[in-house]
């Protein structure tokens, strides 16, 4: 069967890749064309456009851009037309998906979406869009099914978090050669995300890094984004015992101790991987202002959002401060509260649904298709 894939972004291209793979046991004569990134290049089918080519952020950014926004989108639709897939699969990525989505499902095609937009989140009048033009929905998170079919109606599948196929099938690295790769010192590590975009760097970082002295016994590594360069970071590296690696995040945090982790999806990787960490997010005043109104969520961290109930702390706005950062990673490094931290990432793991993300998906599209 011929299938259609588009993600837009670094974190798609990873499920994809792992999807694509699961795709070609199913169905060892697949043709496939996708937008994606390396990950997906390496598995195999037809690479017709790079992430990198996609990614506008921040509002600005997107008004310069929106000549080449509309291209991408025209190509897109001429080259579905083109290929005639049997299913579009869209993995996240929902201002661009949904616009091929809505023009996709009146002209015959199958729409298949994985990995739901976060319209519960905000903006849940999306549901309305979801509803038209989506044939088949394949959620990653317990509390999306009781959102779609509790609340709206709808039907979805879920099929267990592929972030957990991702950690369990990565390379692993020794000890031994982290460090002696990245020049670091022998002392345990405490794992620093400040996220990847500068204007969340520039916000979080400093206050992250303002404890350093407070541990001395401990080495602050700094996990850089790809896209940032070094000399970004180079004024942060102030203290002693900070150190930097760029993008080796699984790496750093395979090896780490204790993190301190600015709120997205890291919150999640860093619990899988059985780090125990503080969430910390600061935005400007104003940003915040309307965040608070519009989202409506009782956490910001996907560790709580998923277990509803405060796991890890969260320290947001006026609470991320020196003084409260400091007493949390003390508590962190404390073991009773270590062991206590852990069983709780157990049983998220276990909430998750174990391994198998990516095959449980790939069977069910192809028994879809077949049916």
């Amino acid at each position: 069967m011929k299938y259609y894939i588009i993600a837009g972004e670094a974190s798609g291209d990873l499920h994809g890749s792992n999807l694509m793979k699961a795709l070609y046991r199913e169905d060892p004569g697949a043709d496939i064309r996708f937008w994606g990134g390396d990950l997906m290049q390496a598995v195999g089918g037809t690479l017709v456009k790079h992430y990198r080519e996609l990614a506008f952020m921040g509002f600005a950014e997107v008004v310069a851009n929106l000549r080449t926004i509309f291209e991408n989108i025209r190509r897109c639709k001429e080259d579905i037309s083109a290929f005639r897939p049997d299913v579009i699969i869209f993995i996240d990525y929902p201002g661009f998906n949904m616009r091929i989505a809505k023009w996709a499902k009146p002209l015959g095609f199958r729409t298949f979406y994985y990995i739901s937009p976060q319209i519960w989140a905000w903006k849940e009048n999306r549901i309305r869009d979801i509803r038209r033009d989506v044939d088949k929905l394949f959620v990653i998170l317990p509390f999306e099914k009781d959102f779609y079919e509790q609340k709206h109606h709808f039907p979805v599948e879920f099929v267990g978090h592929p972030l957990i196929d991702a950690i369990h099938n990565r390379k692993k690295i020794s000890y031994a050669d982290f460090i002696s790769e990245n020049q670091l010192d022998d002392a345990p590590i405490v794992a620093v995300l400040p996220g990847s975009r500068k204007q969340e760097i520039t916000k979080m970082l400093s206050v992250m890094l303002s404890i350093a002295n407070d541990f001395p016994d401990y080495q602050f590594v700094i996990a850089g984004a790809p896209s940032q360069d070094f000399s970004f970071y180079e004024p942060f590296l102030q203290h002693a015992n900070v150190r930097f690696v760029s993008n080796k995040t699984y790496d750093l945090l395979t090896h780490a101790h204790a993190a301190l982790v600015t709120s997205g999806t890291a919150t999640l990787e860093t619990a899988l991987f059985k780090v125990p960490e503080v969430v910390c997010y600061k935005g400007g005043w104003i940003s915040y202002q309307i965040a608070k109104r519009i989202i409506t969520l009782k956490y910001i961290s996907l560790v709580n959002l998923i277990m509803d109930k405060e796991v890890v702390t969260e320290l947001i706005q006026d609470r991320l401060n020196r003084k409260n950062l400091k007493k949390e990673l003390q508590k962190l490094l404390t073991p009773s509260h270590r062991t206590a931290l852990l069983e709780q990432y157990d049983l998220l793991e276990k909430r998750l649904g174990g391994e198998g993300a990516s095959g449980k998906t790939a069977k069910l599209i192809v028994n879809y298709l077949k049916n």
